[in-house]
């Protein structure tokens, strides 16, 4: 295996600075056991300079400018090699709105919706709680605001205003919560996703004992492969490439419900993209080896096209 020297980012600007730095630590102390030649980068807009020598970027942002497209277009201009989907993917991605638009023209089941652009909207004309807001460009469950009462409305609306300019309304679905890891085309096994207490918000998320993850999820076969078939449409509607993860509902009645696309997955050791990698059989660091390998192989077939080899 070629060593290479590999810069790792994390931090960033975005509401997700923290999540994002625990993942850059994990990675880059991953690939420096396999032998990598490993720096880490905090990147802040328009004040970052990459080191000399660097041969590839492992991108472990996540939020705004590290998610959104933003970096990956800089890092394209500036011809570097880098981790995960493209700044298209990625911009498209993020944007939960844009997102929902791609997966109903691929037929990938998504729940009813309405966008909202002022924090003293009314309540939705033909709706009934519960629902949930979201910003249309945020992650990790920033800004997510459950609301089961009409009463509810307007301080869930103000609440989530702050962390965007436009909201996403949807139809509350009622039973499991599950995601989809996606790595080279196939999708991993299922974790199913169990809080204590409440919903899988923000605190849920990152407090450690508050939510129990089953994986592989103890489905039936049928049901498996078809989540699993639907958070594949949902990546490539959006032209993911290389790995990412799918939010995933699945509805009493069985039916599976795409919630969303991450295209720069938590990577700390415990985070669910490296949980369903191990269940496959990817150990935390193969799986790092793995993202980068997958970019630099894409690289090399653009150039073996080029030269006409």
């Amino acid at each position: 295996m070629n060593r290479r020297r590999v810069v790792v980012m994390a931090g960033g600007p975005s509401a997700e600075r923290e999540v994002s730095l625990r993942s850059g630590e994990a990675v880059a102390r991953a690939l420096s056991r396999i032998g990598h030649r490993v720096e880490s980068l905090d990147p802040r807009p328009g004040a970052w300079s990459l080191p000399a020598g660097t041969e590839m970027v492992f991108l472990a942002l996540h939020g705004t400018y590290g998610e959104d497209g933003t970096l990956q277009a800089e890092l394209d201009r500036l011809g570097v090699r880098y981790t995960g989907c493209d700044a298209e993917a990625s911009r498209l991605a993020f944007d939960k709105v844009q997102t929902k638009r791609r997966c109903r023209e691929a037929g990938v089941p998504v729940a009813r919706d309405v966008v909202i652009g002022k924090s003293e909207a009314p309540w939705p004309e033909g709706w009934a709680p519960p629902v949930v807001i979201k910003p249309a460009r945020q992650g990790s469950s920033v800004g997510l605001q459950f609301v089961d009462r009409v009463e509810e409305w307007q301080e869930a609306l103000r609440k989530a205003f702050e962390h965007g300019d436009e909201m996403l309304v949807e139809e509350r679905i009622l039973g499991i919560e599950a995601t989809v890891g996606v790595l080279n085309g196939r999708a991993l096994p299922v974790v199913e996703v169990r809080p204590k207490r409440g919903a899988y918000d923000y605190a849920n998320k990152y407090t450690p004992g508050c939510t129990e993850y089953f994986c592989p999820a103890p489905w039936p076969k049928e049901l498996t492969e078809r989540v699993q078939r639907e958070a594949l449409r949902a990546f490539a509607s959006v032209g993911g490439r290389d790995y990412g993860r799918v939010d995933v509902m699945v509805r009493e009645s069985g039916e599976p419900v795409v919630l969303e696309v991450n295209t720069l997955p938590g990577m700390t050791e415990t985070s669910l993209l490296p949980k369903a990698a191990a269940a496959a059989g990817l150990g935390f660091d193969a799986l790092c080896q793995s993202m980068l390998e997958l970019a630099w192989a894409r690289r090399e077939r653009t150039t073996d096209m080029v030269s006409g080899s």
